[in-house]
């Protein structure tokens, strides 16, 4: 198989595998996210030299500080942060952006979906909203009572939504 097939190929079966253990268990495995992320790194080196790896290792980079905001206000879990850098890896540091947008759309649209089907989009708006006051307040800190671990909105497993940004991202 051609490497320019290969990139697009492993990315979609790494974030597919990933959706699938987080819509069983809710958790991504870190032998996949860290295995997938050194996978990228080597096959990147082993086709593209060092310039290959210094790619794999921004994209890497890039993928995680995209994400690590929403992990540090404890509004994602480590596992979806883990995701997108490991895609990252694969994908390059340019791609991982649209890769973020993409996936933060589907987000998005998944969350309100998934908000409405249980009744709690009003909740959830004046969730988005007191969240906004307090960070005007306090500054970005994890808002009380609105953590994954406090809260008590419907869960929704974000690998879905990494997985259709990975998709959109590839076909675009």
């Amino acid at each position: 198989m051609h490497s320019q097939m290969f990139v697009p190929l492993a990315a979609v079966l790494i974030a597919f595998v990933a959706c699938a253990f987080d819509l069983r268990t809710r958790r991504i495995p870190n032998a996949l996210t860290f295995g997938a992320a050194l996978a990228g790194l080597v096959f990147h080196r082993l086709t593209g030299g060092t310039d290959g790896a210094m790619v794999a290792a921004g994209g890497w980079a890039v993928g995680l500080l995209l994400f690590l905001p929403f992990f540090v206000l404890r509004g994602m879990g480590g596992g979806d942060v883990k995701l997108l850098a490991a895609l990252g890896a694969w994908m390059g540091p340019q791609q991982v952006v649209w890769l973020a947008v993409y996936t933060g759309i589907a987000g998005g649209v998944l969350g309100l979906w998934t908000a409405a089907a249980h009744g709690y989009l009003k909740t959830a708006m004046r969730n988005v909203l007191g969240a906004l006051r307090y960070w005007g307040t306090v500054g970005f800190k994890p808002v009380p009572g609105l953590t994954l671990e406090s809260g008590d909105a419907p869960r929704l497993a974000y690998a879905l939504p990494i997985l259709a940004g990975t998709v959109v991202t590839l076909w675009l």
